[in-house]
């Protein structure tokens, strides 16, 4: 049969299935779409694929909403999640997601549709120039050839240029021993008709986790191969100099594991991922202050993006310090102007300085905090003593109607999440009490601090639900935010009817504005009306009632006892849990 015997014949669709169908066969596991009309083929050979079983679509309306979603599930995975939205404003509209993924070296796939390039520039409706809109922060970029002519048998040279295109893309966003992960634009100009009959050999091309689709492109000496991880030796670290080891965000177990061979004290941010272990130091920002011992450091071995603190930025940015900076997925550190970039570290062999590690122990136990509610008076509840049992049970009653402060939350939270869930920091208030205050623990954590936006974070949590909850994994994941960082994201909580709803617990901190602010010089120098007008950014938003619009459970709880019951709850679907807190 020919391609015009083949009934509607859209060139749009075949290109659509030759590239989505090539991503898919190579591991994509999830698409993002935002529905519009020059993107439909996208779209629909999407849904196609979906209904096959070969791949799991989100839908959401607003494409801000929809890559900060794919960023979710990139970080969670380690592959991109592709996105799909139509020409004009939607594509800029990705832009935030896009930095965040640049700065944090997070994989995502952007696929914008657009018009073909007669209709650029000569004031067609829905028509900018999106080649290049993304070109500073992408891994790479292509303005794809228009499609001409359908595929009947799934050999074509448009077909087999498109297959190429979306291996190096791939290969692009996972990233390689020479670049991080980051994000991918491919812009996709298309004709009308925009959508006709799938091509027979779609199947073929969906395949997950199969061989390439075609020798051609099994031969072609361009396409890279997805590597993750770099294959350069570590740079070995001698024992002399007094070090610190140092994890910020997106660190993992592996600043853990130096500073435990290297017998060094470990600063880790509540956000690194690396919050525990043996050498872990609490109420980190004090020591680093500390002349005695922030101020004898020569050595810090870095892992991750620190940016949680004022103190940790000032060691870094020191000249007379060696800094050792572990490459990681975003961009490169050097506060300081000669900090040395290596691809991993080991501990050379050698008696670490015990009593430099001891100084940094004991001013650690010293500094750590127990935010644990008091243990009942189990003795008073018992006694035959009526004053004591009464006394006992004052203070137990005491405890529980005890009203919340930033303290108690953040440790309700951590207490609450184990290794099968997954904690997410939004860019607020709470993060820095957060990091202040919480004991270790090994907890996968995820946050945006690539640029540390506000943007995104209950969408970004979303994608990380989906993606750690695929194929029935227990865990609940869990986003501990303020009021501001849920407003600017409120759309986030519209979910599809029909897909999955994912075990997310949103926790939010009502303080009824940007408190934020309290804690930095502005608030000393500025006038207070001035203050609460353009920083403060004070609302009267009722999120009862915003979390009814949605569909999504709200419960609004103001003791420890009713917090920590509402977290360790039974979840079945998006929560929306409430804590009104004090300016």
């Amino acid at each position: 049969m020919t391609a015009d015997e083949r009934g509607l014949i859209s060139p749009a669709t075949d290109a659509a299935a030759a590239l989505l169908g090539r991503l898919v066969e190579r591991g994509v596991e999830h698409i993002v779409v935002s529905p519009g009309s020059r993107s439909q083929a996208l779209a629909l050979v999407a849904a196609e694929l979906e209904r096959r079983g070969a791949v799991r679509v989100h839908v959401r309306i607003d494409e801000r909403v929809a890559g900060f979603t794919a960023l979710g599930i990139g970080r969670e995975t380690g592959m991109p999640a592709a996105v799909i939205c139509t020409s004009g404003t939607a594509v800029a509209n990705l832009l935030p997601s896009v930095l965040e993924a640049h700065h944090a070296g997070v994989p995502l796939l952007l696929l914008t549709a657009d018009r073909p390039p007669e209709l650029r520039g000569v004031g067609a409706n829905q028509a900018t120039r999106q080649p290049g809109i993304f070109a500073p922060h992408t891994r790479h970029e292509a303005d794809l050839p228009v499609p001409d002519r359908g595929d009947a048998d799934g050999d074509g040279e448009h077909t087999r240029t498109l297959r190429r295109v979306a291996d190096a893309a791939l290969a692009a966003a996972v990233g390689d021993p020479s670049r991080p992960a980051g994000p991918v634009h491919l812009n996709v100009p298309y004709r009308e008709p925009l959508a006709g009959e799938f091509p027979r050999w779609l199947g073929a091309a969906a395949a997950p986790g199969g061989a390439p689709a075609d020798a051609s492109t099994r031969e072609d000496p361009t396409v890279v191969e997805p590597t993750a991880g770099r294959s350069a030796p570590p740079f070995i670290l001698d024992p002399g100099p007094r070090t610190i080891v140092l994890a910020g965000a997106d660190a993992g177990a592996d600043a853990e594991a130096v500073a435990h061979a290297g017998g060094w004290p470990l600063v880790a941010e509540i956000v690194s991922g690396a919050r525990f272990g043996r050498h872990l130091v609490h109420g980190y920002r004090r020591l680093l202050a500390d002349p005695q011992l922030g101020g004898r450091v020569e050595r810090v071995v870095v892992l991750g993006h620190p940016t949680l603190s004022r103190e940790a930025a000032a060691l870094l940015s020191r000249r007379d310090v060696e800094v050792i900076a572990v490459r990681g997925p975003g961009e490169a550190l050097n506060l300081n102007g000669c900090s040395r970039a290596v691809d991993a570290v080991a501990a050379a062999a050698g008696q670490p300085d015990r009593e430099w590690l001891g100084a940094w122990m004991r001013a650690s136990r010293q500094a750590s905090v127990d935010l644990a509610p008091p243990a009942p008076d189990a003795d008073g509840l018992s006694s035959a003593v009526p004053e004591q049992r009464l006394g006992a049970i004052a203070a137990e009653l005491a405890v529980i109607r005890a009203p919340l402060d930033r303290a108690a939350l953040v440790d309700a939270v951590w207490r609450a999440t184990w290794p099968h869930d997954r904690l997410v920091f939004g860019s607020s208030r709470l993060v820095r009490v957060a990091d202040a205050l919480l004991p270790g623990k090994k907890v996968p954590v995820h946050a945006n601090r690539g640029l540390a936006g506000i943007d995104g974070t209950v969408a970004t949590a979303t994608g990380i639900a989906l993606a750690s909850q695929t194929d029935e994994r227990p865990g609940v994941t869990r986003v501990l935010l303020g009021d501001l960082a849920l407003l600017h994201d409120v759309g986030a909580l519209l979910l599809p009817p029909g897909e999955p709803r994912p075990r997310l617990q949103v926790v939010v901190g009502n303080d009824g504005g940007g408190t934020i602010f309290d804690g930095l010089e502005v608030a000393g120098v500025a006038d207070e009306d001035a203050m609460d007008r353009v920083l403060y950014t004070p609302h009267a938003v009722t999120l009862a009632d915003v979390a009814k619009a949605y569909g999504w459970d709200h419960r609004r709880v103001t003791t420890r006892s009713a917090l920590d019951q509402a977290l360790t709850s039974p979840v079945t679907g998006p929560q929306l849990i409430e804590v009104p807190l004090e300016r």
